[in-house]
């Protein structure tokens, strides 16, 4: 349990810093590419094998890297610009709302049993998201910005689904930390690439604050992928559990330290919201306990 409790510490770091982007005037894109080396760099460091690209290149995950690699950069982009736009608290809701894709394929996929309490706790742990993290209309000023949420809760879903599947089918857990390493150094190629092509447009300008924040943001952005791994490996909760109890907790952690640091604004359905994440993240942990003590 201690690597889910690490790894939610290290993912609710990351929506803290994405706002003190805005404070700084740190530029998101850079600071993300930056970010990604910086990661990668960390996961080679941990890795204690042999670094052959050629014998790399021919792991049965290796190109699965480069599309989740993709997909961080995006949904990245779209989660900064989430908590930037429309706050903290709506970032992590439409990044944690996403545990239903994981859990649905956990069940239908790898055929996770899930019991009465645990299925009340994770329906609960959707409605406590949405309470949490519910903010009033005129925060939002412009109807399109309501697509960043959404295109955060697809792409979310679909990392922590394929994070999973590559846990379960391909990677051994030696090889953890270099496949989170190569996932990271996939982004950072990709947004290479992408901010090549803009310079044409665009000169790429060196910026210590730009720097400095991708230092700032790397090093908790691997820890949360690679301590969320070994708690999937640990197989002390099913899947199901495991991404509704770390969803959920980020959730209640991150909305506290909005409120904290930001002096971000909840109402009474936002403490509700909190109230049933805590009581959700109980009857998932415990479910089976608390079921086995009423049948007995």
């Amino acid at each position: 349990m201690e690597y889910l409790g690490l790894s939610i510490l290290a993912s609710s770091m990351i929506f803290v810093i994405f706002k003190l982007y805005t404070k700084y005037r740190i530029q998101t894109l850079y600071a993300i590419i930056v970010n990604y080396f910086i990661a990668c760099a960390v996961g080679l460091y941990f890795y204690r094998g042999d670094l052959n690209f050629n014998e790399i290149s021919q792991k049965p995950w290796f190109w699965g890297t480069v599309g989740l690699g993709l997909l961080f950069i995006v949904v990245f982009n779209l989660m900064a610009a989430t908590s930037q736009k429309i706050g903290v608290s709506a970032a992590s809701v439409a990044t944690k709302m996403s545990l239903a894709i994981p859990v649905i394929f956990g069940v239908w996929v790898y055929e996770e049993y899930l019991g009465l309490f645990e299925v009340i706790g994770i329906l609960l742990a959707l409605a406590a998201v949405y309470l949490a993290t519910m903010k009033k209309k005129s925060v939002v000023t412009h109807k399109y910005l309501l697509l960043l949420p959404i295109a955060v809760f697809l792409g979310s879903g679909v990392i922590d689904t394929s994070i999973k599947y590559a846990q379960q089918m391909y990677v051994q857990e030696h090889e953890f930390p270099l496949f989170s390493a190569l996932v990271f150094g996939s982004a950072a190629c990709i947004g290479v690439i992408f901010i090549l092509g803009r310079s044409f447009d665009k000169p790429i300008r060196i910026n210590f604050k730009n720097i400095l924040g991708g230092i700032c943001l790397g090093v908790p952005n691997y820890f949360s992928i690679y301590f969320l791994m070994k708690a999937l490996d640990a197989s002390i909760l099913n899947s199901a559990s495991i991404f509704t109890i770390n969803n959920v907790a980020i959730v209640m952690l991150s909305t506290l330290l909005g409120i904290l640091l930001f002096k971000e604004r909840i109402s009474l359905k936002n403490w509700l919201g909190i109230g049933l994440a805590v009581v959700s993240i109980i009857l998932v942990a415990l479910g089976n306990s608390i079921q086995n003590s009423l049948m007995n």
